[in-house]
């Protein structure tokens, strides 16, 4: 099978298929399968090929789209990386996901440098010895064939572990995915999705395949995500659709005071718990919002609440969307009655056939009904799920994943620091903050600085308590809940 930009290009080639919402441009399926034609060929010149993994260190922008269809047309697997990491935090992403070729921008090529020894590219002009795309001349290549099980796409995640996991996401994820949305959101032949989600995330990742699959177009923002710019250019390219984490939907709905939001057809919301006060708000604009409940692993939704839903059941993450099965078990993997309460497992297309190279990790995430979330939830007895807490410790901040051994880690190698402990406590605007116990230093702000040079800024604490031991059980572990408990009462917040 050829790729999906192809088949799209000849069937509708007049059709508008990407929207540079900063200037308003737009580029038909015809002329952007010219142009992907071109840098899969310039990309071929560079040494990329079928089943080479082509890292992608970029940042939301129109030439994103063209990158992602480039790694369809050659058959190789793309793996978007997040612009956020430090190098160190990069070098170790790079190396599990075994890139072969990255490709950077102008923003991102210092930090590519550092953390990158193979072939550097990048599509802006170079400032640290990247090769300019631009000066490549395009070769003739093999084309790439794919298969529902062909590996499309590998996207980093945190776990609770340590280190990154690479999700595998296939072909058949990716289109069954863009289906089942479908099923639950519409799609009408003039819609247009703005694009601001990072596209290193599958929330900002998943309209770029969709929009092809459906026909559609999709309006790719540029920069850092700005609420009175993006509803600016919400209204200049015509959007009917978007998709947004609850902080950035709270911060459009304050500024929106030409009741743009409310001319879109939905505004999609997730990556982080949707709070009750946001569906409130929302409603009381009139905009049309759906809150839903999925994860990288399930390449997006798992189930996505309607207007009439959260109505009539406020809090409720909607039911499961086609061809999705959501099942919530004991802690013997034995599924619960309706309305009691379970770690929530997930099976169907959607669902990624486990993490790169990483055959303990599949293994252990996987059971008899399938992938275990590690979210617990309920179905009530209509069908609608419920998510209630992490089971795991893990972190998500703004719609960032946060792993707290890995937090730790680099907390403990400051030399003052005896112990430290980290945890998700509440925040208002990102859902969760990033806390912890130090035990040993006198001030938390030379710990803080010592982290922000190897840790992404999502990552370090936003909330400090210096203790003089961290309480532990009978057995010598530490008292998570008690822990947890000193969070409550910081002697720093920021």
């Amino acid at each position: 099978m050829r790729d999906w930009l192809a088949i799209r290009a000849r069937a509708t080639p007049a059709s508008t298929a990407v929207v540079d919402a900063a200037s308003g441009r737009s580029t038909s399926y015809g002329d952007l399968d010219d142009e992907v034609e071109h840098l899969a060929g310039q990309l071929s010149a560079f040494g990329v090929g079928v089943d080479d993994h082509l890292g992608v260190l970029a940042e939301t922008r129109p030439g994103f789209v063209r990158l992602v269809h480039a790694a369809n047309r050659l058959g190789a697997v793309l793996v978007p990386l997040n612009v956020r990491l430090t190098a160190r935090e990069l070098d170790g992403t790079l190396d599990a996901a075994d890139v072969d070729t990255l490709i950077c921008t102008a923003e991102t090529e210092p930090t590519a440098t550092e953390a990158f020894d193979g072939p550097l590219a990048t599509v802006d002009q170079p400032s640290e010895g990247a090769r300019p795309l631009s000066t490549i001349d395009p070769e003739s290549f093999e084309l790439g064939s794919w298969t529902r099980d062909c590996t499309a796409a590998l996207l980093a995640t945190s776990g609770t572990t340590g280190g990154p996991k690479l999700v595998e996401l296939t072909m058949g994820n990716l289109a069954a995915s863009a289906a089942a949305s479908s099923w639950r959101l519409g799609v009408l032949p003039d819609d247009r999705w703005y694009c601001t989600l990072p596209m290193y995330h599958m929330g900002g990742l998943a309209p770029v395949y969709r929009s092809v699959l459906y026909g559609t177009s999709v309006a790719v923002s540029t920069g850092s995500f700005d609420p009175e710019g993006s509803l600016a250019e919400m209204d200049r390219v015509g959007a009917t659709a978007t998709s947004l984490v609850p902080t950035m939907c709270r911060e459009l709905l304050e500024a929106d005071g030409e009741a743009v939001m409310a001319s879109l057809r939905f505004v999609l919301v997730g990556g982080a718990p949707t709070p009750d006060s946001l569906v409130e708000t929302a409603r009381e604009a009139d905009v049309s919002l759906y809150p839903s409940y999925g994860m990288t692993e399930t390449s997006s939704q798992i189930a996505t609440a309607s207007p009439t839903q959260t109505r009539e059941a406020l809090g409720t993450v909607g039911s499961p969307l086609i061809f999705t099965r959501v099942t919530t078990v004991d802690s013997d993997d034995v599924p619960v009655e309706p309305g009691a309460s379970g770690e929530i497992v997930v099976s169907g297309p959607t669902v990624t056939p486990g993490y790169y190279d990483d055959a303990e990790a599949t293994e252990d995430a996987f059971g008899p009904h399938g992938f275990h979330t590690g979210d617990a939830g309920y179905r009530d007895e209509s069908g609608k799920l419920w998510v209630l807490n992490r089971l795991t410790d893990r972190i998500i901040t703004g719609g960032e994943n946060v792993d707290p051994g890995e937090v730790v880690d680099v907390l403990r190698d400051y030399p003052d620091v005896e112990d430290a402990f980290v945890a998700g406590v509440p925040d208002d605007r990102f859902g969760q903050r990033v806390a912890a116990l130090l035990v040993g230093p006198d001030s938390a702000e030379p710990v803080e600085q010592f982290a922000r040079d190897r840790l992404a800024g999502f990552k370090i604490p936003r909330q400090w308590r210096l203790v003089d031991a961290l309480p532990r059980t009978a057995s010598g572990t530490v008292d998570r809940a008690a822990a947890t408990l000193l969070l409550e009462e910081p002697d720093t917040a920021r």
